[in-house]
C-alpha cells in the first residue's frame, strides 16, 4: 500500500516497552519491543522488507520525558531527595504543601506530583510521564547510545518527540498564566528554550557517522517560523514540522503569508521546508476545514510545494476526525486530566479501513477482540479496497498527485490570480492553482490539465474550494 502510494519513508510512533499510559510516548525500555506489537526480530524484519521497497524507517524518539516504569525512575523514587539517582529527574521540594512552581501539565492539571517523601517531581505531560533532566550527563549520553543502538539495526532516523522541551529556564520560574490555551506554549519557561540546541548538535554529530544520510525530524511547536528555522541549523536536525502551516485558516491569503514566510525562514538557515496538514495530536484536516473538498485541494496544493510533505496515515483514504467515540473507551490522557471535559486525540488515532463493509474492516481479524478504538459503521466506502477501483476517490488522487511530485523541482513563483485564488509555477512549466472561496473562479487556463481535486472541473473555470495541476506544452 504504501509503496503504490508513492511515498519515501515511513515515521512510526513508538513501539516501545510502556504501560501505554499515552499510545506509547511513556517508555519504560528505549532499546526493545512491546509485545504488544512484537519483538526485536520483528522491527528488523521491518526495516529490511522496508528497504527492499525502497522506503526507508524513521522511528519516534522520547527524550523529554520516560515512563515512570522506567528503572530509572524507580530507582529514584527509592534513593531520595539528593540522590544521584533522583536527579536524573527533575525533582523539588514545593513551597508547603504547594508545587514548586505554577507550571500547568499539557494535558491538564498542574505539571508537578508530589512523592511520599514530601519532594514533587515534574511531569510536562502524564504523571505516568516523568521529565528528565538534560543537565545531567549521563542522560545526554544514554540518548546518544540509544540513537546509536537503532542506526545500527539500520533505522533512517528519528522523529523527535517534544523537540523544544527537555531543557528548562534557570531556576524554574513561573509561567504567570493559570490556563495553558490562553498563551502559545512556545513562550513558556519550560518550552523553546536556547539549550536544546547544544543537544541537537551533539546528535547530528552521531547521525553524520552513519551512511545513508540519516536524519532527524523535530516536533516542535514555535511561535514563529524564525524559532523554527533554529532547530534545522546546518549542524542540527535536518527538518521540522512546520505547524504554522498546519495550524493556518482556510484563506488564502493565510496559506501565502505562512508559505512565504517558511521559505524565507528555511532559505536562511539551507534546509528544506517540511509540511503538514494533520497528525495524531490534531483534528483531521477534513474535519478542521470542513469537509472532503476542502481536504482535497489542500493535498494538491501541500503536495506542489517544493519541499518535503508528510501524509498522515489515513489522510490519503480522507477519513474525518472520529468525534463520537463513546466516553468509555476514551484513551487520551487529556481526558481524565481535564475532568472529561477535552476528550483528547483519540478521534484522529482510529484504526484505517482496509477491506470489507463492516468494522474492523480488515484491520484485524473479525474473530478477534475489537480494535484498540471502535471504527465508525459507515466506513466502507473508505476503505482502501473500495477506493482502488474508484479513479476519483482521495486514494486515487494521493497516488496520482505524489507519482507527478516525483517529477516536479524548483522553487515556486507565484503568478496572478483572483481575490481567493492563489496559483504558483515551477520549473518545467508546472503550475498549482487553488480556489479557496465558496464562488468559481475563472482563470487564465495555464496549460493542460494533470489532475483536480474537483472531478467536475471543465475549462478555465476553477470550481468552489478546489485545486488544479496543469502543465504547459
Amino acid at each position: 500500500h504504501l509503496s503504490e502510494l508513492g511515498v519515501d519513508a515511513i515515521w512510526l510512533s513508538p513501539f516501545y516497552p510502556s504501560p501505554q499510559a499515552d499510545a506509547g510516548y511513556d517508555v519504560a525500555d528505549y532499546r526493545d519491543v512491546d509485545p504488544l506489537f512484537g519483538t526485536l526480530a520483528d522491527i528488523r524484519s521491518l526495516v529490511d522488507e522496508a528497504h527492499r521497497f525502497g522506503l526507508r524507517i524513521i522511528v519516534d524518539i522520547v527524550p523529554n520525558h520516560t515512563s515512570s516504569a522506567h528503572p530509572w525512575f524507580a530507582k529514584a523514587l527509592v534513593a531520595g531527595p539528593g540522590s544521584d539517582a533522583r536527579n536524573r529527574y527533575v525533582f523539588r521540594d514545593g513551597r508547603g504543601d504547594r508545587p514548586p512552581n505554577d507550571w500547568l501539565s499539557v494535558f491538564g492539571g498542574p505539571a508537578w506530583t508530589r512523592v511520599p517523601d514530601g519532594q514533587w517531581y515534574l511531569h510536562l505531560f502524564a504523571p505516568e510521564q516523568p521529565d528528565l533532566n538534560w543537565e545531567r550527563a549521563d542522560v545526554r549520553a544514554e540518548f546518544l547510545d540509544i540513537l546509536r543502538f537503532w542506526l545500527d539495526l539500520g533505522v533512517d532516523g528519528f522523529r523527535v518527540d517534544v523537540a523544544t522541551g527537555m531543557v528548562k529556564a534557570p531556576g524554574l520560574p513561573d509561567a504567570g498564566i493559570r490556563e495553558l490555551g490562553k498563551r502559545d506554549i512556545s513562550d513558556l519557561p519550560y518550552f523553546d528554550q536556547d539549550g536544546v540546541h547544544e543537544i541537537y548538535r551533539a546528535w547530528r554529530a552521531v547521525l553524520d557517522t552513519y551512511p545513508g544520510d540519516r536524519i532527524g525530524i523535530a516536533e516542535a511547536w514555535v511561535r514563529d517560523v524564525g524559532r523554527l528555522a533554529r532547530y534545522v541549523r546546518p549542524d542540527e536536525l535536518h527538518q521540522a514540522f512546520n505547524f504554522l502551516f498546519l495550524r493556518t485558516p482556510w484563506s488564502a491569503a493565510a496559506f501565502r503569508a505562512v508559505v512565504d514566510a517558511s521559505t524565507a525562514a528555511m532559505e536562511g538557515v539551507g534546509a528544506p521546508n517540511t509540511w503538514v496538514l494533520s497528525n495524531h495530536d490534531v483534528v483531521r484536516h477534513l474535519t478542521r476545514y470542513g469537509g472532503v473538498r476542502r481536504a482535497r485541494a489542500a493535498a494538491l496544493f501541500m503536495l506542489a510545494l517544493p519541499g518535503s510533505v508528510y501524509v498522515y496515515q489515513g489522510d490519503e483514504l480522507g477519513l474525518p476526525e472520529v468525534t463520537d467515540l463513546p466516553d468509555d473507551v476514551l484513551q487520551d490522557p487529556t481526558w481524565e486530566r481535564s475532568g472529561h471535559t477535552d476528550r483528547g486525540r483519540d478521534g484522529s488515532r482510529v484504526p484505517l479501513p482496509w477491506s470489507g463493509t463492516r468494522p474492523p474492516f480488515g484491520f484485524s481479524p473479525p474473530a478477534s477482540s475489537p480494535t484498540w478504538l471502535p471504527q465508525p459503521d459507515g466506513w466502507a466506502g473508505l476503505t482502501a479496497e473500495a477506493q482502488l477501483s474508484d479513479p476519483d476517490s482521495t486514494l486515487s488522487l494521493y497516488r496520482k498527485a505524489l507519482r507527478v511530485r516525483r517529477d516536479l523541482d524548483g522553487p515556486l513563483r507565484w503568478l496572478p490570480a483572483p481575490d481567493g485564488v492563489l496559483a504558483f509555477e515551477r520549473a518545467g512549466g508546472f503550475t498549482c492553482t487553488v480556489n479557496f472561496t465558496g464562488e468559481p473562479a475563472e482563470l487564465d487556463r495555464p496549460g493542460t490539465l494533470l489532475l483536480a481535486s474537483d472531478t467536475e472541473l471543465a475549462g478555465s473555470i476553477l470550481p468552489p474550494d478546489s485545486a488544479a495541476w496543469w502543465r504547459q506544452g
